[in-house]
């Protein structure tokens, strides 16, 4: 080494870079990545699960655990509140994080911020709220705080050697490694955590409901996911909101602790200033992130409804105002900014907790479970250190009783032993008596040396006994200790249950927000041509021109009035329905030659529109009437063509057995005369009802006029020209076509060319 060093010397003496060249490097040393992950990183990983960021089975992390340990040694549980910087400062003998880090970790539990059902600090000054990510909290030194008299419930029995004690981190003083809450905290405080390679993210429960689930598992621990199901009903939000309740989705969370829970925000509507109040919402957004999604929207023209919003908050709670248009439904809007904003969201449930300094992902009952383990030893550890006090006192009690017999006696020994150090060892072989009685004997003051102090110490004797026997019994029986558990329970609920805070909506009371509400409606004329041309045209366009423009050949097959918000349906050649929404197609002029329907529609090749109608529901006492070029036709119900999703295209929606020469639609059981006419030149008139119905969508149907070979149907019509009124009409079917004269087919040629 000191031949490298002179050498390096020498090249930063010298000008010359070959002497720096000539040192020589120990060659590096091979290390597998595998070794390099178990010695290096997996430290850290475990460092960081069990030392920092998973909730162990007290409901707390590290963080929370050390600043109420602190405040509760601080006597912050009944003294009154200090400075926050106080108590940020004393906590950093347990926790050399940072007084920011512990700042923030002791703003969250503050009543001020909102974020838990029950606050474990009660706060003075402003702490931000935990809906709103802009609103910042005061600096340490201008807020108080002290502990809330619900922390009593996480530090009882913490002094009576209830939990083990630990070394803080530089040996001076002691901390507790859990505290004992006595009641499930993991699930009433929420609370969550990112580590490495895990997470947990624990929602929290209402504590009456908590308390009763968990007395059911102390009486059943076999107990079902749907008793406690019907207990604990849902999550609990500090932040209320409207959980959307689906029992199967919430049974999978319960029992694997795993899921998502919907929560939606709830409103109120002020008609005097047509304006929604949005009081309440989801936990997991913030009103930052609503409000710039609803500014955007109104930005984009998504939102024309909203004229203003604007946020309300105030002392008296959170509020967000939206300003509506004359005439705009609050429900209907609601209903879709819940679809396309925040104000509806999702709680993504994963309940990783410690139990015993091990993760594990559990369901409700079994976190319940881990927790009346804990707590069953925490009872056991404190009624222990109950008996042994009881115990002592009455082995010094029992001591106190001989002297009864001879108290001139004890103060005659006393009096008459020349050394002090004598007293304890005379007192003993005097009275019989240990070392421990002599020497709480020996402490009693002079004045305490008569009957009547004797006799009323030595009279607890009876009550200490009783006392350790009904310890003893119970501390035999886990039985009793789980009653004793129990009735902690019953009185916690007693004097901190709180209502409810998020209303339970079940999904069949959801009204689901559909795009047709937002369209704007208004009354249109539409247009089908033989060759497939679809048209809407608003009626004020109309009003100037109505002259059609049309392709050369080409006729006006259908024409209504509709409104923009109807839906419409397409019968075509190919055996195929395709249904559409009138707002799906632009509103065009008479002299344009508008939407070429199977490319609009995406229809197969050679495929062409033969029917259209407003349809928006399929009633059973309507029907589909079919008549095919073989001669044959059917009724087909109009139930048969109802979905249960929103299908835009239905295959085999009629019989292929024969091209179609007709389409027709019989509503509310109201049968119309149709005439139907052959290639041979003969037609025959008949009601709709001498149809038979089919339930069936692909069936061939009857032969309404029979046909000679190779001939067949070339038209069919509802629109009966006044001179086949008589002499056509048919009464029965099949029936026979009579021929048309050369007068009636002059007539029924102009019926075809100007067809509607």
């Amino acid at each position: 080494m000191a031949k490298k060093t002179q050498r390096t010397s020498k090249a930063s003496k010298g000008s010359s870079l070959k002497d720096s060249s000539e040192i020589v490097y120990a060659p590096a040393r091979e290390q597998l990545i595998t070794d390099t992950i178990e010695t290096n990183y997996m430290p850290y990983v475990m460092s960081v699960i069990v030392s920092r960021a998973i909730p162990e089975i007290d409901g707390l992390k590290p963080s929370h655990r050390k600043l109420l340990y602190t405040m509760y040694k601080m006597g912050l549980l009944t003294g009154p509140r200090t400075k926050s910087a106080n108590v940020v400062g004393q906590t950093m003998k347990l926790n050399p994080h940072g007084d920011a880090a512990i700042y923030e970790t002791l703003v969250r539990l503050t009543r001020g911020n909102e974020s838990l059902l029950h606050p474990l600090v009660d706060s003075k000054g402003s702490f931000g709220k935990q809906y709103s990510s802009n609103m910042s909290f005061a600096a340490s030194r201008y807020t108080e705080v002290k502990l809330d008299s619900f922390c009593a419930e996480l530090f009882k029995g913490i002094d009576k050697d209830a939990v083990d004690f630990v070394d803080n981190y530089d040996n001076t003083m002691k901390e507790p490694v859990l505290l004992p809450t006595t009641f499930p905290n993991i699930l009433v405080t929420p609370n969550m955590g990112i580590a490495v390679g895990m997470a947990s993210n624990i929602c929290s429960f209402n504590l009456a409901e908590i308390c009763d689930g968990t007395i059911a598992v102390l009486k059943n621990p076999n107990v079902s996911v749907d008793k406690i199901l019907d207990i604990v009903k849902a999550p609990d939000f500090p932040g209320g909101g409207a959980i959307i309740y689906n029992r199967e989705d919430m049974k999978k969370v319960y029992e694997t602790g795993s899921g998502s829970v919907k929560i939606r925000s709830r409103y109120n509507y002020d008609k005097a200033n047509n304006c929604i109040d949005i009081v309440q919402i989801p936990y997991s957004t913030s009103i930052e992130m609503i409000l710039n999604k609803i500014s955007d929207l109104v930005k984009e023209g998504k939102l024309k409804e909203v004229v203003d919003f604007r946020d309300e908050i105030d002392l008296s709670g959170f509020k967000l105002t939206l300003d509506l248009r004359r005439g705009v439904d609050p429900d209907k809007l609601m209903a879709k900014l819940f679809k396309i904003t925040p104000l509806e969201d999702s709680f993504k449930c994963n309940f990783n907790v410690l139990v015993n300094s091990h993760p594990m992902q559990l369901g409700i009952i079994d976190i319940l479970k881990a927790w009346i383990t804990f707590r069953i030893s925490c009872v056991r550890r404190e009624l222990s250190f109950d008996l042994k006090k009881k115990q002592d006192k009455l082995h010094l009690l029992l001591g106190l009783g001989k002297i009864l017999l001879d108290i001139d006696k004890a103060i005659r020994i006393i009096r008459h032993t020349e050394k002090e150090e004598d007293v304890i060892p005379n007192l003993m072989s005097g009275f019989g008596i240990d070392e421990i009685q002599a020497e709480y004997i020996a402490e009693i003051k002079l004045r305490n040396l008569n009957k009547q102090y004797i006799i009323n110490r030595i009279n607890e004797i009876e009550n200490l006994q009783a006392e350790i026997a009904r310890i003893e019994d119970i501390l035999a029986d886990e039985l009793k200790i789980k009653a004793l558990i129990s009735s902690q329970l019953t009185e916690i609920k007693k004097k901190y249950a709180q209502p409810r805070r998020s209303q339970i909506i079940h999904t069949d009371d959801i009204v689901e927000y559909e795009e047709s509400d937002e369209v704007e409606n208004f009354n249109v004329r539409l247009y089908l041509t033989r060759e497939g041309y679809f048209k809407k045209i608003t009626l004020q366009s109309l009003r100037g021109n109505d002259e059609q423009k049309l392709k050369d050949g080409d006729a006006i097959s259908y024409s209504f009035d509709a409104e923009n918000i109807s839906d419409i349906i397409f019968v075509t050649n190919k055996c195929q329905l395709y249904r559409a929404r009138v707002a799906d197609f632009d509103c065009c002029k008479a002299s344009s030659m508008g939407d070429f329907l199977p490319a609009k529609l995406n229809m197969d090749e050679g495929e062409c529109p033969v029917f259209m109608r407003i349809q928006s529901s399929y009633p059973e006492n309507e029907s589909f009437v079919y008549v095919f070029e073989n001669g044959k036709g059917v009724r087909i119900p109009a139930s048969c063509y109802e979905t249960k999703g929103n299908r835009r295209k239905l295959i085999n929606a009629y019989s292929a057995a024969s091209p179609l020469c007709a389409v027709f639609y019989e509503s509310e059981k109201e049968p119309f005369d149709i005439l139907l006419a052959s290639a041979a030149e003969k037609a025959i008139v008949i009601k709709t009802s001498l149809i038979p119905q089919k339930a069936t969508r692909t069936s061939g149907g009857v032969t309404l006029m029979t046909l000679k070979k190779n001939d067949k149907l070339t038209f069919a019509t509802a629109n009966i020209p006044e001179a086949y009124s008589k002499g056509y009409k048919k009464l029965k079917i099949p029936a026979s076509g009579s021929t048309i004269p050369d007068s009636d087919l002059a007539e029924l040629q102009l019926t075809i060319d100007t067809k509607l």
